[in-house]
């Protein structure tokens, strides 16, 4: 009999099936008091690849801890004042925390409410749920003897993120994949979390049909499309059939998010859906290897004085590595990009920046913190000097990120 508290999840069907699988799904150890498991990590009911989001909230900025004396290749970390990134500590407003699950080394459970992260240059920060999903959830795990195994998160001590090792044994699954259509005709490819839920070909999308009940794994479906108050479905047969009577099919959807490595992600609401193609991906998705280690955010600011100042960067006097993310809109568009994946960001007006990705795309942003004069400015630590110069966002011309 397994302990109190811990409860075997068998999955329907496909998921008893176990096959070798590509290394872009979660995998690690989880440690409760009592004993550890090994295998595919579903966190919650949602995130199950290492490109998917881990949201929380900055506890403080104070819980930045200095890398680890053994890591003395990134000697730039070592001088480096986190004390600074205090001047918003007392300030009501609350600052998100956003990274890739690849980018996260080890979670430590400390309460209900907290975790401190570990990062792969040896960051530490502490984090709090309240308001997210993804601390004071279940934690599933693949054991390799147990099966599917659901592990309550007041349980767990830790859990230990590692890539997957050679011949592991994995469900019998991919992600799901395709192309999404917006009401402006606009159109997103990538890997789709389906009403920020589905993330797997063995995830089931439920309706209701003129007939009674219908409940279907992705992998049989081909493309939805929206209307009146439910959607079309198409299956792989090419029948169609009309379902509603859901959030998957209609009214309390809760929004398409759409992963693009090498860019970030898109979440399209409801409200902008019009259509979604499904496919396989013609590649596997990242694995966790290809999640190099974080660095400091390091550019040059050019002023509307036509000054400029270059080093180390704290953008929105919060955001100081490259994993962590840019949050902004175009219109009911919601991106969410790690800095990493940024060249440049300008200022064009109160609401709204252009913001131009390392790939070359452009995209005008606006109606978040991270692009407006809601920013709170960017500390830029110039060599030669321990204290930062403090920019106001109204005063900036342009960044350009190194």
């Amino acid at each position: 009999m397994l302990i109190a508290g811990i409860a075997v999840a068998v999955f329907i069907a496909a998921t008893t099936s176990l096959a070798q699988t590509p290394a872009e799904f979660i995998y690690g150890k989880v440690y409760t008091r009592s004993s550890t498991y090994e295998g595919q990590i579903r966190w919650g009911s949602e995130e199950a690849f290492w490109t998917d989001i881990f949201n929380a909230s900055k506890k403080s900025s104070g819980n930045y801890q200095k890398i680890a004396e053994e890591n003395k290749e990134e000697s730039s970390w070592q001088n480096f004042n986190w004390d600074i990134l205090s001047i918003w500590e007392n300030k009501s407003v609350t600052h998100q925390f956003s990274c890739q699950f690849g980018d996260i080394k080890e979670l430590k459970v400390l309460n209900k409410s907290n975790a401190q992260l570990l990062f792969k240059n040896g960051i530490r920060i502490e984090v709090n749920g309240d308001g997210y999903n993804d601390i004071g959830t279940k934690v599933q795990v693949l054991d390799k003897e147990l099966g599917w195994t659901t592990l309550i998160w007041d349980k767990i001590d830790k859990v230990e993120f590692s890539s997957v090792p050679k011949g592991s044994n994995l469900q019998i699954t991919y992600p799901i994949y395709g192309t999404i259509e917006t009401t402006h005709h606009d159109k997103f490819r990538g890997y789709i979390q389906w009403d920020t839920d589905e993330r797997v070909s063995t995830d089931k999308l439920d309706g209701d049909s003129p007939d009674g009940r219908v409940s279907v794994a992705f992998s049989e479906i081909t493309a939805i499309e929206k209307r009146g108050n439910g959607s079309d479905v198409t299956f792989k047969s090419g029948r169609t059939v009309y379902l509603k009577g859901s959030n998957d099919v209609g009214n309390g959807h809760r929004g398409v998010l759409v992963v693009q490595p090498g860019k970030g992600i898109v979440k399209i609401p409801w409200s902008a859906f019009r259509s979604a193609t499904f496919s396989k991906a013609t590649e596997a998705g990242p694995s966790y290897e290809s999640f190099v280690a974080p660095k400091q955010i390091s550019g040059t600011v050019y002023l509307l004085d036509s000054k400029e100042l270059s080093g180390k960067l704290v953008y929105d006097v919060d955001e100081a590595i490259d994993m962590e993310t840019l949050e902004g809109n175009d219109n009911e568009i919601e991106y969410t990009i790690p800095f990493r994946n940024i060249k440049s960001i300008k200022p064009k007006n109160n609401d709204y920046s252009m913001v131009e990705l390392k790939t070359g795309e452009t995209l005008l942003l606006g109606d978040r913190r991270d692009v407006s004069y809601a920013n709170d400015g960017i500390l830029i630590f110039t060599k030669g000097k321990k204290d930062p110069v403090h920019v106001r966002w109204r005063n900036i011309d342009q960044i350009i990120f190194d």
